[in-house]
């Protein structure tokens, strides 16, 4: 097999995998939603309020529209599990905080979801870093090739 072909075949099975192990979190992730009584773009939210956000930035990092989170925020906030507050440098942003009950539920959310997926035990620490310092560059080179096509 010429070694086009191989590279494109290898390629395709890894992706293939890739594929089958999100999936495999995709469900983890769903049903520790469900558990928590949250539907799946409110977990998402969640999981990104490490620290306060604008909402923009949140937005961005949910791959939705803006209109979208601000109806997102309104049921969040309805429960409790977030509040708004004006910026300090601009008071037309609004920054997405969570609340002491937020924060206990996105705590309980990331003890479901936040560990590895089954499976990476078998793997020593050193493939382990192998793999974190590949799924890096394959990231890192999808950053740098937006980056271009935008500039």
């Amino acid at each position: 097999m010429p070694e086009t072909l191989e590279v494109e075949s290898q390629a395709a099975e890894t992706w293939t995998l890739l594929r089958t192990l999100f999936g495999q979190q995709r469900r983890r992730f769903l049903i520790a939603a469900s558990d928590l009584a949250l539907h799946p773009a409110q977990a998402g939210a969640l999981v990104q309020l490490a620290s306060p956000l604008p909402m923009n930035e949140l937005a961005a990092r949910l791959g939705c529209d803006s209109s979208n989170v601000t109806g997102l925020i309104d049921r969040l906030e309805a429960r409790g599990l977030v509040t708004r507050r004006s910026s300090f440098h601009d008071r037309r942003v609004k920054h997405v905080v969570l609340t002491d009950s937020g924060q206990q539920l996105r705590e309980r959310l990331l003890e479901r979801v936040g560990q590895p997926t089954p499976g990476f035990e078998r793997l020593s620490i050193s493939e382990q870093r192998q793999l974190a310092t590949l799924l890096r560059r394959i990231l890192d080179d999808g950053t740098a090739a937006r980056e271009k096509r935008s500039s």
